[in-house]
């Protein structure tokens, strides 16, 4: 493991060996505190955007927050063609944790990154004493089997493919993003935090996305994973953040039957979106140091 310098003023850098490669993150609190809790990314972001989000935290915790493969400065190989399900992540998250040697007390992650620690936690009990998941992906069986193949031809598919991936600075990509489509609802200071890490210089004098859009397209489509029933196997408490508008978090028929074990607590925020992090920071800063405490 190595420590750098950071863009991120109140992060420290680190670089986590793990077989095939390296997980980068962004460590924030006292380094000699146990871990509190570990943080995923969503789909085509990574470890930096949610920076001014986790920062304050660091007051007092220690959170390690990581780019997943193919994101950001993780360098695991990203091959689209071998992308069908979300298990990869599952797996590099289990090998993060052995190559930490510890435990934290909360895993945590936004969309993927959430449905990710869910997985991880069904095949390792001791991954983490709870799990705060904020919007996580949830396609039940009969979702995908409406579906069919078409989830390859859906807009979020479609849309990461047609996706710009070079821009000539950070700041034309900025200007590009700004109150625009995905972004709408990001403050200034979080598009930002993901331009830092999310660009990255190429050898033509650009900036280009870190996740390439093949590689994020290939996540869209790929749900050859039981999200469900990781759910039904979750060992220890479970807090849910779930959208009012439009979220993926789609539990249909199942949603009683999740919540009667009492392990699952399911809070719909309103007026938020997908992106509920970045427009409630302040829930998910209390949600996590609530899970923490």
């Amino acid at each position: 493991m190595t420590f750098a310098a950071s863009p991120f003023p109140h992060a420290r850098r680190r670089t986590i060996a793990v077989p095939g490669g390296t997980i980068a993150g962004l460590e924030f609190g006292p380094p000699d505190r146990p871990l509190d809790i570990v943080f995923l990314n969503a789909n085509g972001f990574n470890a930096g955007t949610y920076a001014t989000i986790l920062a304050p935290l660091g007051e007092d915790l220690r959170i390690l927050a990581v780019d997943l493969r193919g994101h950001g400065h993780t360098t695991l190989p990203a091959d689209p063609e071998s992308q069908t399900n979300w298990i990869v992540y599952r797996d590099d998250l289990l090998a993060l944790l052995n190559a930490l040697g510890e435990t934290p007390t909360v895993l945590a992650g936004h969309s993927m990154g959430g449905t990710t620690c869910l997985l991880a936690a069904a095949v390792r009990p001791d991954a983490a004493r709870r799990l705060v998941l904020f919007d996580p992906v949830v396609m039940t069986p009969e979702r995908l089997a409406e579906v069919g193949d078409d989830v390859k031809n859906s807009p979020l598919v479609q849309g990461a493919l047609r996706r710009r991936s070079a821009y000539p600075d950070r700041d034309a990509a900025f200007k590009a993003y700004q109150g625009r489509g995905a972004f709408r609802t990001w403050p200034d200071a979080s598009l930002r935090d993901y331009l830092a890490d999310g660009l990255i210089e190429g050898d033509d004098g650009q900036v280009h996305l870190a996740c390439a859009p093949a590689w994020e397209a290939a996540n869209f489509a790929g749900h050859d994973h039981d999200t469900l029933g990781a759910f039904m196997r979750a060992p220890v408490p479970v807090r849910v953040l779930r959208a009012e508008l439009a979220s993926p978090c789609l539990l249909g028929d199942h949603e009683a039957e999740i919540l009667a074990g009492g392990k699952i607590q399911l809070e719909t925020v309103p007026g938020t979106s997908h992106f509920l992090p970045m427009e409630r920071p302040d829930l998910v800063r209390s949600a996590l140091r609530t899970a923490a405490a």
